[in-house]
């Protein structure tokens, strides 16, 4: 699980509770159920309008992972690919048909099963490519989803605090508690801007980074892939493979890898 997420947005509020303490807030206070009730229930309403029924799931699925998704880590894939590149070379493409049933990533067995059963290099490349597209998209379900939710919450906040407005105006003859309506009025508000820049957009921001680094994995697969089914030398693959990944090349634990 990467800790970055769940770091930056405890950080968020634990700095409000904080500054709550200081400011001799009372955190009871600021859990008003009416304002809680709108800004959460009132924002993924809103936000959800702008989905289809069945991608709920997904869009909601997209919390979970941005706090327990792992940093897709391609040192390991490039192993493999850089085995099969050196088999390929002494035995031939057929000889990996073996190792393709043994493969755990979706994109690299279906790669190598179709360049063992001789596919044209063009049209492993178009069909994988059409992967990462549709992953894309799929993507930029659950990163939209919370992009509205940071764009609606503060308006929906702005809402509560007129309903609280109009209560308090509405008591004018009650004095004594006009000003406990009026800052109640503001709770609305507060919960808006801070759940939308404290979590939903950092969600997004982490859902749209974990991402670019999937596609950035599959499009090396891609491009090893094609490598094998070329017959390019182990080493030149390694070489290629490693460029491309974002740790600058090395494996997660920052030995060189060999090819068998």
């Amino acid at each position: 699980m990467d800790k970055g997420t769940l770091i930056g947005v405890g950080t968020t509020f634990g700095a409000v509770v904080a500054t709550a303490l200081l400011d001799g807030v009372s955190l009871g206070h600021l859990l008003e159920p009416g304002a809680l009730v709108l800004i959460f229930v009132g924002t993924f309403g809103a936000a959800a309008g702008s989905l289809m029924f069945t991608e709920y799931k997904v869009a909601l699925a997209g919390a979970k992972k941005a706090f327990t998704a792992k940093v897709p880590d391609g040192s390991g894939v490039v192993d493999v690919i850089v085995r099969m590149a050196d088999r390929a070379r002494r035995e031939g493409l057929l000889a990996l048909e073996d190792m393709a049933r043994e493969i755990d990533d979706p994109l690299l067995k279906e790669g190598i099963q179709m360049t063992v059963d001789g596919t044209d290099a063009d049209e492993i490349g178009e069909l994988l490519d059409a992967r990462i597209a549709a992953k894309k998209d799929r993507d930029k379900v659950a990163i939209g989803f919370f992009e509205a939710m940071g764009g609606y919450a503060p308006t929906i906040g702005v809402v509560g605090a007129v309903l609280g407005l109009i209560h308090a105006l509405g008591s004018l003859d009650d004095v004594a508690a006009l000003g406990g309506m009026i800052a109640s009025a503001f709770v609305a508000t507060m919960w808006g801007v801070l759940i939308a820049n404290g979590a939903w957009l950092p969600i997004a921001g982490k859902l749209k980074r974990l991402s670019q680094l999937e596609v950035a994995n599959m499009e090396m697969i891609v491009e090893g892939v094609l490598a094998v089914q070329a017959g390019t030398s182990p080493r030149m693959v390694e070489q290629k493979l490693r460029s491309a990944l974002p740790n600058g090349g090395q494996p997660a634990d920052g030995k060189e890898a060999k090819a068998a």
